[in-house]
């Protein structure tokens, strides 16, 4: 779990401009992002009451990034305003949403209870999924701990808390694929193939993961559109692009394809990323533009983050 204590010194005029930064409305949304991919790497009451804030902010993208930086954190402390979160119907699914994942990457037994309330009643299906996630991920966990050797599994390559461990009960990628794209299976059975399809890599795994683009559930369409950006392949391309094009399809999910694309980042990707940038809807359109200004920075030699720190994600 996160400590107290700032896992990196800086002088405290850095953190507070970080801090005021990320909170300022008035400032450019690429701008605040710098700032919270920045605060991410810190520890710490200031960041924590940064961030805790942020998932709140009236930008749902931001927000909702903001409770996804709380969970890759493992901050305990945390979890009374992520639940507060999730309880909260009045905030966009993608912010629940992610309030529930990272509820289950902190992984403290205590948060089964709310967490399997949410999956019995919540009105939005997404969050519904990720809670169950997040119970399985929370007891998955909890074997490991307690000495169960068949439920090791490596460490992620990506330095990532992700909402599921990779599979290791399936030994070819053909196996994986079935599990990944069978509609029956159980949503965390589908994430573990689909994180072990993404640790295996190659061409026949990719074409796997592009495959279940076309899943049911916008949860796991979401989370596979991730997963191809982490990849960085450009045999998503076209795949992705056809996401972010299509107005109909849940913002979750063209968010996450305007974030790979960015990632990915050749000729069509930027000019997509260029003309999505004015998107009706906030979620895609401030994804693009940040996807954008990271691309300029990169461009330019520089870190897109404040204060490019580097910290290995607690597992």
């Amino acid at each position: 779990m996160a400590s107290e204590t700032n896992s990196i010194e800086v002088p405290a005029d850095v953190e507070k401009f970080l801090c005021d930064r990320l909170l300022d409305p008035e400032h450019p949304i690429s701008e605040r992002f710098r700032a919270l991919f920045s605060l991410r790497n810190l520890r710490g009451p200031g960041p924590r009451r940064a961030l805790v804030r942020a998932i709140r902010d009236s930008s749902n993208l931001l927000a909702h990034e903001a409770a996804f930086a709380l969970g890759q954190m493992q901050d305990v402390e945390t979890i009374s305003a992520l639940e507060d979160v999730l309880n909260d119907l009045s905030l966009h699914p993608i912010v629940r949403h992610e309030a529930a994942e990272a509820l289950g990457a902190i992984g403290l037994d205590s948060v089964i209870p709310l967490l399997s309330k949410s999956f019995a009643s919540d009105p939005a299906p997404e969050v519904r999924e990720t809670c169950e996630l997040a119970i399985s991920r929370i007891k998955e966990q909890k074997k490991v701990k307690n000495g169960d050797e068949t439920s090791y599994v490596e460490p992620s390559p990506f330095l990532s808390v992700d909402p599921a461990r990779p599979s290791s009960d399936y030994s070819s990628v053909d196996e994986l694929r079935d599990i990944l794209l069978n509609e029956q299976e159980s949503m965390y059975e589908r994430y573990a193939a689909l994180f072990a399809l993404r640790n295996h890599g190659g061409d026949t795994a990719i074409s796997a993961i592009i495959a279940s683009l076309g899943a049911g559930s916008a949860l796991l369409r979401h989370e596979v559109a991730y997963v191809l950006g982490q990849l960085q392949n450009n045999s998503a391309i076209d795949a992705l692009s056809d996401i972010l094009e299509n107005v109909d399809e849940h913002p979750m999910v063209r968010h996450e394809a305007a974030e790979a694309l960015g990632s990915i980042a050749d000729g069509r990707s930027v000019e997509l990323l260029k003309q999505f940038a004015v998107d009706p809807e906030p979620i895609v359109s401030q994804s693009c533009e940040v996807a954008l200004s990271m691309l300029e920075f990169e461009r330019t030699g520089k870190s897109f983050e404040f204060l490019f720190l580097q910290t290995p994600q607690v597992q």
